[in-house]
C-alpha cells in the first residue's frame, strides 16, 4: 500500500467468477495509475444456475455466499468509495429483484446491474487506462461468461460499443455440456458465434482499426495457454490465429476437457475453454484478425476508474 492514497474497491459479479478488487491511485511517470492492493476471486458459476430464464437455489446461495465474504473485506469503506456491479446473468435473470435484495444485505453495498452498452464503456475505460495509445484506434473484444462486448475506440474515447448475449460460460453448458468436446459441436458454436458478430461486424468494419486487444479472463486464459505450451508461431505472443487453430486440435484430440494436459491451465478454467475458444476463433474470423494482444483490465478497472476520477 502507498502512503496515504485512499482505497477505493471494484466488485464484478460476473457470469462465471465474482471479484472483489481494492486498489488506489498512485503516480508513476507523472500519470495518476491505478494500483492493485488485493484481489479476490469466487467461482461462483452463476450463468450455470440459470434454469428456464431464473437463477436456482443453488446459484443464488453461491452468489450470497461470496458477496458476505466480500463484505467482511469491505467494512470500514465508505458507500462513495465502493461500486460492484452486475453483468450479463444478473441482467438476464427473471429472479433478478430476488437476488438483489440478499446480495445486497450481504454486500452492505448497492449493486448497480449494468446494460450490455454500459458494461462495454466501463471495459473500454479500463483497457484506455491500462494500454495507453492516444492516437490509434482499437478494438477490443471482452469474452465473458454471459456475454461479449466489442468496442471500437481510440484515445480514451469509445466510438462504438456493442454486447452481444454469447457467453464461454454459456456456450460451454450448451454445446460442451459435462466438458466433452467434438468436431462437430466446435464448428456448431462456432457458426452460431460468428453469425452474432456478422449482425454488427459493418459498422466496425467501416471505421477500422489498428490494433486489437482481448480484455479479462478468457483472453488472458488463451494468450496464457498459448503461450505456455508453444502454440503460437516461433516470435508470436499474445493471441493469433494459428495459435487458436492449434489449441483447437488439442481439444480435439483429447475429446474431454478432464483428459486435456495444458501448461498454465486453471483447473477452474477447464469448464469455459472450449466456449471460449469457439467464440474467440469466431472473432478472428469475422473481424479478420491475426493477432490479439491480451490485457489484464477490464470491467473491473474501468469501474475503479470512474470512482477515482469522481474523487
Amino acid at each position: 500500500m502507498k502512503g496515504d492514497a485512499p482505497l477505493f474497491a471494484a466488485i464484478d459479479l460476473g457470469s462465471n467468477a465474482f471479484r472483489l478488487v481494492i486498489g488506489q491511485s498512485v503516480k508513476r511517470n507523472r500519470q495518476l495509475v491505478i494500483q492493485e492492493v488485493k484481489t479476490l476471486r469466487e467461482p461462483v458459476r452463476l450463468a450455470e444456475g440459470l434454469q428456464a430464464g431464473a437463477l436456482d437455489e443453488l446459484a443464488l446461495d453461491r452468489g450470497w455466499q461470496a458477496l458476505a465474504r466480500f463484505g467482511k473485506k469491505l467494512r470500514g469503506f465508505e458507500a462513495g468509495r465502493v461500486r460492484a456491479v452486475a453483468t450479463s446473468a444478473v441482467r438476464e435473470a427473471a429472479n433478478a429483484q430476488l437476488f438483489l435484495a440478499s446480495a445486497e444485505r450481504h454486500l452492505g453495498f448497492r449493486i448497480d446491474v449494468l446494460s450490455g452498452h454500459e458494461e462495454a464503456r466501463l471495459v473500454y475505460a479500463g483497457v484506455a487506462h491500462a494500454v495507453p495509445g492516444v492516437e490509434q484506434t482499437r478494438l477490443v473484444v471482452d469474452i465473458g461468461g454471459g456475454s461479449t462486448e466489442l468496442i471500437l475506440g481510440q484515445g480514451a474515447q469509445p466510438l462504438l460499443t456493442e454486447s452481444i448475449a454469447i457467453g464461454s460460460g454459456t456456450f460451454g453448458a450448451r454445446y460442451f455440456a459435462g466438458g466433452r468436446i467434438t468436431a462437430q459441436a466446435l464448428l456448431e458454436a462456432e457458426r452460431v458465434a460468428v453469425l452474432q458478430f456478422e449482425e454488427v461486424a459493418a459498422r466496425y468494419r467501416a471505421q477500422g482499426w489498428q490494433q486489437v486487444i482481448g480484455s479479462s479472463g478468457t483472453a488472458r486464459m488463451l494468450a496464457k495457454v498459448l503461450k505456455a505450451n508453444g502454440l503460437n508461431d516461433a516470435g508470436q505472443g499474445g493471441i493469433t490465429y494459428s495459435g487458436l487453430l492449434r489449441l483447437s486440435l488439442r481439444l480435439l484430440e483429447v475429446g474431454h476437457v478432464d483428459r486435456l494436459r495444458l501448461a498454465g491451465l486453471q483447473s477452474h478454467r477447464l469448464g469455459i475453454l472450449p466456449g471460449g475458444l469457439a467464440i474467440m476463433l469466431a472473432a478472428f474470423k469475422v473481424f479478420g484478425i491475426t493477432d490479439m494482444l491480451a490485457c489484464e483490465a477490464g470491467l473491473r478497472f474501468g469501474v475503479l476508474h470512474g470512482l477515482m476520477h469522481k474523487h
